[in-house]
């Protein structure tokens, strides 16, 4: 399924770059940023609580706010891209 991931992490509080990297790190370990606070992350039902709790324990609660839209498996008709930011098929296997 896929699921979009946007977050606002404030670097102004105690803690927040810190926060802000290991959130972006954790979305990258499963998906690709979009924009920049923006991940499209390809995951099954197991692997989206994983990563949600994950980035829930780096959170602050009070600072940050986490969204998670859960497009399902039929989102290829639901996302449309415009403009000159490439993003490649998450789907598609990974040539080096």
């Amino acid at each position: 399924m896929l699921v979009l991931i946007t977050y606002d992490v404030s670097t102004v509080s105690t803690g927040g770059a810190s926060r802000l990297r290991r959130i972006a790190k954790q979305c990258t370990n499963y998906g690709q940023r979009v924009q920049y606070s923006v991940f499209e992350c390809v995951v099954d039902a197991g692997q989206l609580e994983l990563l949600k709790n994950k980035l829930l324990k780096i959170m602050d609660d009070n600072h940050d706010s986490l969204r998670l839209y859960i497009l399902g498996n039929n989102y290829k008709s639901k996302v449309e891209h415009y403009g000159v930011k490439y993003v490649e098929n998450i789907e598609e296997p990974l040539i080096l």
